[in-house]
C-alpha cells in the first residue's frame, strides 16, 4: 500500500490513513501541510519579496558599496546581479516545500538524515537569531524616534544605560514585543501581514522619494559622484567579495525558502511570484534608495543613507510620523518572515516534543536580544565582508547539497513518510548521513576558511587575520558562497555515486 498520494499537478501529500506518531520527529507544525491548505498564490508570493525586501538593511546595502568606493551604478549592478544568482537556488529548495509541504529542517533530513537534518537547520538558526536582533534594534529606533517626534526633546535625551538612552531600550522592547505578539498567532496571520505591508511600504517610499525631489530641486549630485575604483582592477578586487556579500543577503532564504512554498497553491505560484518578486525588488529598492540619498545631499548638505535619520530630519511632524510608520512596517514585515519563521521551524525540529512554532519564535527573540547584534552593522567592511561573507559561505555550502540531492540524485522524488520515521531511507547511520555531513565541513572550510580582514587607512577592519584564518584559502576567500555551493554539491555528488542505486 502506497503511503502517499501524488495529485494531478504534481504535489504529494500522506496516504489517507498514514499517522506520524514518533514525537521526536513530528509535531502538528512540521507534518506536511495537507493540499487543501496549500492556498498561497503568485500575489501571496509577489507580497512577501515585496515585505522582505523593502527594509532597512536593503536600504543601506547600495551605501554600504558606495562607502566602499562604488558609484551608484556599479552598486546597484551587483545587487541586481547578487539577486538573479540567488534566485536559482532558492526556486531549486523551493520545489520540495510546494510539491511535499514540507519545511525546510525536513526537507534537509533527506539529504543530512532524520538527526543530521540538525546541523544546517541550528547553523541556519543561528543566522536568523542575528539577523532578527540587527532588524528588532533598526525597529525600535524607528519607535524611539516616532515617540520622540510626539514627546519632545526629554524622551531622545532620557538618561542612559549602557550607552543608550533608557527610553530607546523601552522602544527596542515595544518593537520586539509587536513581532512576537505576531508570530506566535501562525503562518496565516504573517501572510495576512504581509499582504497589507508590502503595497503600504512601496507607498512610502515613493512618497519619500517626492519629498526629497521636491525639497532639493533635483536628485543632487550623487548621480554624478564617480566612483573611486573606476572600471579597472582596483573595482574587481570589491566587486567579487561584495557581490558574494550580496548574495550572502539572501543565501539564507534559499535554504529555508520550502517554509513558505510549503503553503503554495501551485509550482507556478512560489516560480513566479519569487521571480517577480525578488530580483526586481531589490534592484528597483536599491536605485530608489540612491535618489533618496541624492535628494537629502542636496537638501541637508550631506547624504543621509539611513531612512530612519532622514525621517527624523524632516521638519513637518506629521510627514515624519508618516515616514517613521512606513519604516517600522517595513522592518516589521521583513523581520518576522526571513528571521522568525525558520528558526521558529528549525528550533521545532530539535525537539518536536518539546518545541513548536510557537516556542521556537520565543526562543529566537531570546537569542536575538542576548547576542547584542547592533555592532554587526557598526561597520561597512564588517558587514559586507566578515558577516555576509561568511554566512554567505556557510549557508551555500548547505545548499549545494540539498540541490544535488534533491535534483540530481533523486530527481525531486521522496518518501514523504520516512521523513518522519526512524529506520527509513533517510535514517542512514544511526539517522544521520555522513557523506552530507563531510561535504558539509569540507565545502564550509574551503568557502570561509581563507576569511581575512582588510585594512582601511592603517587599521584592521574585522576580526580575522589580514593574511587570512588559513593563508592558503585566502583566494577563495572573496568567492565563498559560490566555492561553498560547488564544492560541497560536487563532493557530495562523488561520495553518493556508489550508492546511486538507493530508493528515494
Amino acid at each position: 500500500m502506497s503511503l502517499q498520494q501524488t495529485y494531478p499537478d504534481g504535489r504529494v501529500a500522506l496516504a489517507e490513513g498514514v499517522v506520524l506518531d514518533d514525537p521526536r520527529f513530528t509535531n502538528g507544525d512540521l507534518a506536511p501541510v495537507p493540499v487543501e491548505r496549500r492556498t498561497w498564490r503568485t500575489y501571496n508570493y509577489l507580497a512577501l519579496w515585496v515585505g522582505m525586501a523593502h527594509c532597512i538593511p536593503s536600504w543601506t546595502l547600495a551605501s554600504g558599496l558606495v562607502a566602499l568606493g562604488m558609484d551608484w551604478k556599479q552598486a546597484v549592478l551587483t545587487i541586481a546581479l547578487a539577486n538573479l544568482i540567488v534566485l536559482g537556488p532558492m526556486l531549486l529548495t523551493g520545489h520540495a516545500g510546494t510539491k511535499y509541504g514540507i519545511p525546510f529542517p525536513v526537507f534537509a533530513r533527506a539529504s543530512f538524515g532524520l538527526r543530521g537534518a540538525n546541523l544546517p537547520a541550528l547553523v541556519r538558526a543561528a543566522v536568523a537569531c542575528c539577523w532578527f536582533g540587527i532588524q528588532t534594534w533598526i525597529g525600535g529606533e524607528g519607535i524611539y524616534l516616532l515617540a520622540g517626534k510626539v514627546l519632545g526633546h526629554g524622551w531622545l535625551t532620557a538618561g542612559q544605560v549602557a550607552g543608550t538612552p533608557w527610553t530607546q531600550w523601552l522602544s527596542f522592547l515595544v518593537f520586539w514585543l509587536i513581532e512576537i505578539a505576531i508570530v506566535t498567532r501562525g503562518m496565516e496571520t504573517l501572510r495576512r501581514v504581509e499582504n497589507w505591508a508590502a503595497p503600504l511600504v512601496i507607498v512610502g517610499a515613493l512618497v519619500l522619494l517626492g519629498v526629497m525631489a521636491d525639497k532639493a530641486g533635483g536628485l543632487g549630485p550623487l548621480l554624478d559622484q564617480p566612483s573611486r575604483l573606476g572600471w579597472g582592477s582596483g573595482f574587481w578586487k570589491v566587486f567579487f567579495p561584495a557581490l558574494m556579500g550580496m548574495i550572502g543577503f539572501w543565501s539564507t532564504l534559499a535554504l529555508n525558502i520550502p517554509d513558505f512554498t510549503r503553503f503554495g497553491g501551485s509550482q507556478k505560484a512560489q516560480l513566479w511570484g519569487q521571480t517577480l518578486g525578488l530580483p526586481t525588488t531589490m534592484t528597483l529598492f536599491a536605485v530608489l534608495s540612491v535618489l533618496v540619498t541624492s535628494g537629502s545631499q542636496a537638501v541637508y548638505g550631506a547624504p543621509i543613507w539611513d531612512p530612519i535619520a532622514l525621517s527624523a530630519r524632516m521638519s513637518n511632524v506629521a510627514g515624519a510620523l508618516f515616514a517613521l510608520l512606513i519604516v517600522m512596517v517595513a522592518t516589521l514585515s521583513v523581520n518576522i518572515a526571513a528571521n522568525v519563521v525558520s528558526p521558529a521551524y528549525d528550533l521545532s525540529n530539535l525537539a518536536p516534543k518539546h518545541v513548536d512554532f510557537r516556542t521556537g519564535a520565543l526562543i529566537t527573540g531570546v537569542v536575538g536580544i542576548v547576542i547584542m547584534p547592533w555592532k554587526l552593522i557598526a561597520n561597512p567592511h564588517v558587514y559586507i565582508y566578515t558577516w555576509l561573507g561568511v554566512v554567505g559561505g556557510l549557508l551555500g555550502t548547505v545548499a549545494g547539497i540539498l540541490i544535488a540531492d534533491y535534483w540530481l540524485l533523486r530527481r525531486t522524488r521522496l518518501s514523504l513518510a520516512d521523513l518522519y520515521r526512524q529506520g527509513g531511507r533517510y535514517w542512514y547511520t544511526g539517522g544521520w548521513n555522513l557523506r552530507a555531513v563531510l561535504a558539509f565541513l569540507v565545502g564550509g572550510v574551503l568557502a570561509v576558511g581563507g576569511s581575512y580582514s582588510t585594512v582601511s587607512d592603517g587599521v584592521k577592519q574585522g576580526p580575522f587575520p589580514v593574511g587570512g584564518v588559513i593563508p592558503a584559502l585566502k583566494p577563495l576567500a572573496d568567492y565563498g558562497w559560490a566555492v561553498g555551493l560547488g564544492s560541497a554539491l560536487l563532493l557530495y555528488l562523488l561520495l553518493s555515486l556508489p550508492g546511486r542505486g538507493r530508493e528515494a
